[in-house]
């Protein structure tokens, strides 16, 4: 039975007189212990065991894989966001040009749109119809009684993020409560995008442009489990995108890495200094949150037209100030998630290594949104709200699109109160539902900084919008704080803001009142479209990022010389007269340890037992760093290697038969390969975290 054996043997025994080992086990009196809570593999270990012949060691390949890389003509990058999402491509002929999506029908007023809202609408039958802006207008057209059948989805990226038992089987649920599965709907996303670049790029070269000439690039938060990451990959293969047998062509990148390679190409015109330290184009640092972004924005409208972006094959004025071993923050502000990264400076190439492994949270812009719908239940209670979203689903969009503008005109300096239209909808089935007026429901709630507009509209004071923003950059500035604390961290030279949330001035004044001091706080112009255009850089030259931290540890279960006192009762076997300690987790790697792009850890070991047929390896990984045993909380397992031994005569197969296992990290993706020495045959896996 595969799923109960793993890899057996004597790992780091100094012992080395015992090298193979029959796998018929003896059960001793000893076995009747308590046991783990979790089932031992080694129980029912079969004729697949085998033992090391030598340690883990790492072997410095690190160019391997990067010079077999497939030749493409363009790079396209898809933001896949949880409010917004869009692509921009290049062309590898002309990698300085960088091309955003084509301008999207729809748009709301005061709102950018070179990106499209992630939303998606399915028909009553539940076949795809339409993405983004086309999507909500179309289904805020329908009839209230028709809008019920349809499934409308909107911010679902966070569901990857916040579901802890991820599967390719996992629901999302429809704005008329219908569930639907997530893989469905991501690939649909994602085919949207393909076929929507695909014809520009058809369009703009004049004749057919085919997916295989095409490296694709997809953003997703550092932040993210590896189940959540493989997910996107997934959804990719289903998409079309690329295939499991051309996996290179897809590249999953992480938003703070592609919005740090963006960085690196700032020239002084193209991005704004908060920090006090300095005055960057003539504005003081008192100046810079206010004028200074408003001239950025203006800047930006007026170039909204041109969709092409050069970036200069040089390094830019602030990174060229970078020195060999200089640190700095990227803080990836979205709309579901903060990401926190620490980067490091490798000179002379200017290098990437990730210093400090990612943190962050759900502290994105839609904590604004939540805080709005708490204060809409404070008023007009939970009950109808609730009931409100379903009745009136349509509806309900309408009335958050409107809270989404007003949301964005939030600043530390205004004075003037921010109206927010209710749709008649909402006035009238709250009549209905509670027998009185909205402006009733005002009076009586005692939120004395909401009142009621006659002409229908809820105006929020300046204090109780900012209000509404405090809770989410409180927790984006005490997640900084905390990671300020490391040592790591405590000579950080710049902060870089990006992500579309970056954009509110309340997050700027927040993050320059803290920081200010500490290190200088920069933000790119366009800072939307930042990870965006960064990703593209990324897909046209992914050995730019160099070092990673391993977000988990990553091993194989083994047997040990059984050490009394050191090991459980439970976990003693007895063979021929040798005690065995089964079900140690035998590491290839730690969480959070410097890994190398493309960098593999070998393993060689020999079959238990001559006569074996097949070898199974399976591989396990845990969130943590303190794990002794494979049946440990949090042990997961995440990949298995099955070698066929058949083939060689006896005489041809050495007395010791050596199988090398390399696992190769550094990418998003890890793969595990398993080789007979005698026979050359090989077994790849990728490691998987969905089905398992």
């Amino acid at each position: 039975m595969m799923e109960s054996v793993a890899v057996y043997g004597l790992c780091g025994c100094k012992a080395r007189s015992k090298t193979r080992c029959d796998a018929r086990w003896e059960r001793t009196a000893s076995e009747t212990a308590p046991t783990s809570a979790y089932s031992s593999p080694a129980r029912s270990l079969g004729d697949t065991g085998i033992t090391p012949l030598s340690p883990s060691h790492i072997v410095n390949d690190t160019d391997s894989s990067v010079s077999e890389q497939q030749v493409f003509l363009v790079v396209v990058a898809i933001d896949f966001g949880t409010t917004s999402s869009g692509y921009a491509y290049s062309f590898t002929k002309e990698p300085e040009c960088i091309h955003v999506m084509r301008r999207w029908e729809g748009g709301d007023p005061g709102v950018s749109n070179q990106k499209t809202p992630t939303t998606i609408l399915l028909t009553p039958e539940r076949k795809f119809h339409s993405f983004g802006y086309a999507a909500r207008d179309f289904y805020h057209d329908l009839d209230p009684y028709y809008a019920t059948q349809w499934l409308y989805l909107e911010k679902f990226a966070m569901k990857l993020h916040t579901t802890g038992d991820l599967t390719m089987d996992t629901d999302l649920t429809a704005a008329n409560g219908k569930k639907v599965k997530a893989l469905e709907i991501f690939a649909y996303a994602l085919q949207y995008f393909k076929e929507q670049a695909l014809k520009e790029l058809s369009d703009q070269a004049g004749s057919e442009f085919e997916n295989s000439d095409v490296r694709w690039v997809i953003t997703v938060p550092a932040i993210w489990k590896q189940p959540a990451k493989q997910f996107m990959r997934q959804a990719a293969y289903q998409a079309g995108l690329a295939s499991p047998e051309n996996s290179e062509q897809l590249i999953i990148a992480l938003e703070p890495e592609a919005a740090s390679i963006y960085c690196r190409k700032l020239r002084l015109h193209q991005m704004i200094e908060l920090s006090s330290k300095a005055a960057v184009n003539g504005y003081s640092a008192s100046d810079t949150v206010g004028a200074g972004f408003a001239q950025a924005k203006e800047h930006i409208r007026r170039n909204r037209q041109s969709r092409t972006f050069l970036v200069e094959n040089v390094i830019g004025e602030i990174w060229s100030e970078l020195e060999e071993g200089d640190k700095y923050v990227v803080v990836d502000s979205g709309g579901g998630t903060v990401d926190l990264t620490v980067h490091q400076i490798r000179l002379p190439e200017g290098h990437l290594k990730e210093l400090y492994k990612a943190t962050g949270g759900p502290y994105g812009s839609l904590g604004v949104d939540y805080e709005f719908e708490k204060l809409l239940c404070k008023i007009f209670g939970e009950d109808f709200i609730e009931q409100f979203k379903i009745k009136r689903p349509a509806a309900w969009v309408d009335l958050m699109i409107a809270f989404e503008s007003r949301k964005r005109a939030a600043a530390p300096d205004r004075t003037n109160p921010l109206n927010i239209t209710l749709p008649f909808s909402f006035i009238d089935y709250y009549k209905k539902f509670r027998g009185h007026s909205v402006e009733h429901a005002l009076r009586k709630s005692n939120v004395d900084f909401v009142k009621w507009s006659s002409q229908g509209m809820l105006r929020m004071s300046p204090d109780a919008m900012n209000a509404l923003f405090k809770p989410t950059i409180d927790s984006i500035i005490e997640h900084l704080r905390d990671l300020f604390q490391k040592p790591e961290v405590s000579t950080v030279k710049f902060l870089f803001l990006v992500g579309g949330f970056a954009e509110a001035p309340l997050l700027q004044q927040a993050v320059q009142a803290a920081f200010g001091d500490k290190c200088r706080i920069i933000i790119p112009q366009d800072v939307g479209l930042t990870i965006l255009k960064g990703a593209v850089l990324f897909g046209l030259d992914p050995a730019v990022i160099k070092v990673r931290r391993s977000p988990l540890t990553y091993g194989v279960g083994v047997l040990n010389r059984y050490v009394e006192g050191k090991h459980p009762p439970e976990k003693l076997l007895v063979k021929d007269g040798t005690r065995w300690c089964t079900d140690v987790f035998d590491k290839f790697i730690s969480a959070d340890q410097s890994v190398a792009l493309g960098e593999l850890v070998k393993r060689s070991y020999t079959p238990a037992k001559p006569s074996q047929l097949v070898i199974v390896i399976n591989i396990y990984s845990a969130e943590h760093d303190s794990v002794s045993f494979i049946t440990d909380p949090g042990v997961k397992k995440c990949g298995t290697l099955r070698l066929d031994l058949t083939g060689t005569s006896g005489a041809a197969v050495p007395a010791r038969r050596e199988i090398q296992t390399l696992m190769q990290f550094g990418d998003t993706e890890i793969k595990a390969t398993a080789v007979d020495i005698a026979t050359s045959k090989s077994v790849k896996v990728g490691i998987d975290f969905l089905n398992y």
